[in-house]
């Protein structure tokens, strides 16, 4: 029974010259975490914060689009919820955390884009 003991902790010598290897087996591991970090990790972190910034600095009167992709304008503002006027006279309450995105001048709603598949325009051409 002692003999297969001494048998197995005797590994030392046979692997010739990897004595200093324990680190080393670690480094392709902690490039590739890097590797993920600034291509996954940080960019998502990024995003969160600019969106955490945009909810809230949502304040009344702004047009939203929410996660569901209703566009609206922002009648009252809570702490939590957002009441907003989806069509004339027709309001209902949302969670802040439901806004996709503010809907600026620059970045207009895509309804008032010109359809590119409109027959008429191909016309023109």
């Amino acid at each position: 029974m002692t003999g297969i003991a001494y048998a197995l902790g005797a590994g030392g010598g046979a692997g010739g010259g990897q004595g200093g290897g324990g680190f080393g087996a670690f480094v392709p591991l902690l490039l590739m975490f890097a590797i993920f970090y600034f291509l996954l990790i940080r960019p998502q972190q990024k995003r969160t914060k600019q969106h955490r910034e945009m909810i809230d600095t949502l304040k009344k009167g702004d047009r939203i689009v929410t996660s569901g992709g209703i566009h609206a304008k922002i009648t009252g503002v809570s702490d939590s919820t957002l009441t907003v006027e989806i069509a004339d006279k027709v309001r209902v309450k949302i969670n802040r955390s439901n806004v996709g995105g503010l809907i600026t001048a620059a970045n207009p709603a895509p309804a008032a884009l010109p359809d590119k598949n409109d027959p008429g325009d191909s016309k023109k051409k």
